[in-house]
């Protein structure tokens, strides 16, 4: 699970950001999406739902790093609260349990009866990732923002708009990250998560991510969550 949002925590240090908000997004999908659960409503609508709450979170976040000049430390610090609040609110404090027995299987399956699933999403992920950074448009701009900004804009890239897409997809992920993770405990607590950020962080570092921007392989970051999980 910490591999999966530090995706998107290395998506967010390449461009020279931070993101504080994983954690607390992972926090609040639970509920949320148990709520959802609660409420009757099959798992694919879930997951949808959930991953749209993600990416809401990773658009304000974006919106306020790349068009309101806001640092980015001070930016995700206020979204991680608000979203560790709602997570409190939405449910008031309390944990959520007694689902479908369909969420469980969403980890706990495995493929070829040896292979857990899960280790397939990772791989899967991290492939997709990999591929777009390393050969797409999208991948270079991201790589040039971290680099050096003003280059990058004399260039003709957008990048307010590079950096946005970044911090929604780091959302998106922490979204995913909480989905897995409701389904692994099939219970939802509103303060799980908490510190998932900092190892998330911790992973990119540890993998080569620069904390400056612009360097490292995203797929590094994989080797780093498997050294800080060991």
């Amino acid at each position: 699970i910490i591999s999966i949002i530090a995706i998107g925590a290395s998506l967010v240090i390449v461009t020279g950001g931070i993101d504080l908000s994983v954690g607390s997004i992972v926090g609040f999908v639970g509920i949320f999406g148990g709520l959802i659960l609660k409420a009757g409503m099959p798992l694919i609508a879930m997951g949808i739902l959930c991953i749209a709450a993600g990416a809401a979170f990773g658009l304000v976040n974006g919106c306020l790093v790349s068009y309101g000049k806001v640092p980015p430390f001070i930016v995700t610090l206020g979204a991680m609260q608000i979203a560790r609040g709602l997570a409190l609110l939405i449910n008031g404090g309390q944990p959520i349990s007694s689902f479908p027995k369909g969420l469980g299987s969403l980890m706990a399956s495995k493929v070829l009866g040896t292979v857990p699933v899960s280790v397939i999403y990772v791989f899967v992920f991290y492939a997709v990732i990999i591929f777009v950074m390393a050969y797409t448009k999208f991948g270079r701009h991201v790589y040039a923002a971290g680099g050096n900004i003003c280059a990058a804009r004399l260039s003709g890239i957008n990048v307010n708009k590079t950096v946005l897409m970044v911090y929604v997809l780091s959302g998106i992920f922490a979204a995913i990250g909480g989905i897995m993770l409701l389904s692994r405990l099939t219970y939802a607590d509103p303060n799980a998560g908490s510190g998932y950020e900092m190892n998330a962080i911790a992973s990119a570092v540890i993998g080569g991510i620069s904390l400056s921007g612009g360097k490292g392989k995203i797929g590094n970051t994989l080797v780093g969550a498997i050294i800080l999980s060991t």
